[in-house]
């Protein structure tokens, strides 16, 4: 039972994406976002009333941590988080009075109720790590980000826009479609200038490209490159799909996706986060397929 816990942690920590784990993480995903649309019914006094259990979950982060990735004597406690030993007596008993954790031949361990506050307190701190790197994306998407998940992206690679590179996001984007042979995706705008003739000449024929864009941008891309987009729509090289809103760019190529926030002034790209990850993947072919079966084939209009 103990190493089925341990291998349990582990992939929670690491994301892995094995199918059963890749199943579970769907449905996390699906009841996280489900769970934002649901109104607080707790009253005012309730609400207030935790705020003291609270701050001391996370007075008592590091001991919570340190027990959740394996059970602890004292000296192990006091050593792991350079405390002396009247803090390690007072951080066990905490845990111990709140039926966090027993004391089993001599050593701390977690209880089933320990290790799930342990496990949301990992979370909260990785999560709020992350926030704060993705936070050009976030403020970029504004009310969107509620549509956003930030956990995939813990270890993505950020590209930001500066005075002196504006167009690093852009770069960034164009460097992971030339390595690519396929790209899935959606933007809010033009996901780069419609004049980077080598980009299009990259989509139109050399990648198997599926893209979902306003319908004036798609309409666009067609009107300036006429014979190149009719060759490839014919040989399903090409498919292009129209939808009216997007809440932020969707890039999903061979071995990484993408997440694109753009100025709502200009139109331009103003951060590109990507990541090669398992977890984001899967997040993001979860949106992607939502956003696709939310939008109109333009080889449908074609036809009509």
């Amino acid at each position: 039972m103990r190493g089925s816990n341990e291998e349990s942690r582990r992939r929670i920590r690491t994301g892995e994406n094995e199918d059963e784990s890749t199943s579970i993480l769907d449905e996390l995903f699906q009841t996280h976002l489900e769970l934002r649309t649901v109104g607080d019914e707790r009253t005012e006094s309730e609400r207030h009333g935790n705020t003291d259990d609270l701050i001391n979950v996370i007075r008592h982060g590091p001991v919570l941590e340190a027990l959740f990735h394996a059970p602890l004597d004292r000296r192990e406690i006091e050593a792991a988080l350079d405390v002396s030993r009247a803090t390690s007596h007072r951080f066990t008993r905490w845990l111990s009075d709140r039926d966090l954790a027993r004391k089993v031949d001599g050593r701390f361990e977690l209880t089933g109720y320990g290790q799930a506050v342990a496990e949301e307190v990992v979370r909260f701190e990785k999560n709020l790590a992350t926030a704060h790197r993705l936070a050009p994306l976030l403020d970029s998407i504004c009310e969107n980000h509620q549509k956003f998940v930030v956990e995939p992206f813990a270890d993505a690679t950020v590209t930001v826009a500066a005075p002196d590179d504006p167009y690093r996001p852009v770069q960034r984007f164009l460097s992971l479609v030339e390595a690519s042979t396929t790209f899935r995706g959606f933007n809010t705008t033009h996901m780069v200038p419609l004049s980077l003739d080598s980009f299009h000449e990259r989509l139109l024929e050399n990648t198997d490209t599926e893209l979902i864009s306003l319908p004036d941008t798609v309409e666009r891309l067609v009107e300036m490159y006429p014979e190149r987009a009719s060759a490839a729509l014919d040989h399903g090289h090409l498919k292009l799909r129209t939808r009216e809103a997007f809440p932020y760019g969707l890039a999903i190529f061979d071995d990484r996706v993408g997440i694109g926030g753009y100025d709502e002034r200009t139109g331009v790209l103003q951060v590109f986060v990507d990541s090669d990850t398992a977890i984001a993947r899967r997040w993001a072919e979860r949106v992607y397929a939502v956003y696709r079966d939310r939008s109109e084939p333009l080889g449908e209009q074609r036809e009509g």
